[in-house]
């Protein structure tokens, strides 16, 4: 199993999944009933995960997911919103990676099967 982050070469990160993306977006914080900073996916890649949600999914229309930020590599889960998806940016990666508020961070990302 992956540690909640862990190091990983690019070249060997996706290889078991179902849908592998790569994007760029800028980090936003929701300060909802569980506050936290975000990157959403494009709408391009949000139909991608939309195309497979429904084998992978483990309820509430949440995908799961492994995350790679610069070296950080982390487990997740998208989080559906609007008809797209938000990633969740972990304390740990962020401080890891020296991602703020408002910063433009390119990600690499695994749908996995549950």
């Amino acid at each position: 199993m992956t540690s909640p982050t862990s190091r990983r070469a690019p070249e060997t990160f996706g290889e078991d999944a179902v849908v592998l993306l790569d994007f760029s977006g800028e980090v936003f914080h929701w300060r909802g009933p569980a506050p936290y900073h975000f990157v959403a996916l494009p709408e391009e890649d949000a139909a991608a995960v939309q195309d497979v949600a429904r084998e992978v999914t483990y309820g509430w229309g949440v995908i799961p997911v492994r995350a790679l930020l610069g070296g950080t590599e982390w487990p997740t889960s998208l989080f559906p919103k609007d008809g797209g998806f938000l990633l969740p940016l972990r304390v740990s990666v962020r401080k890891a990676e020296g991602v703020a508020l408002g910063d433009l961070v390119d990600v690499r990302l695994a749908v996995v099967r549950p």
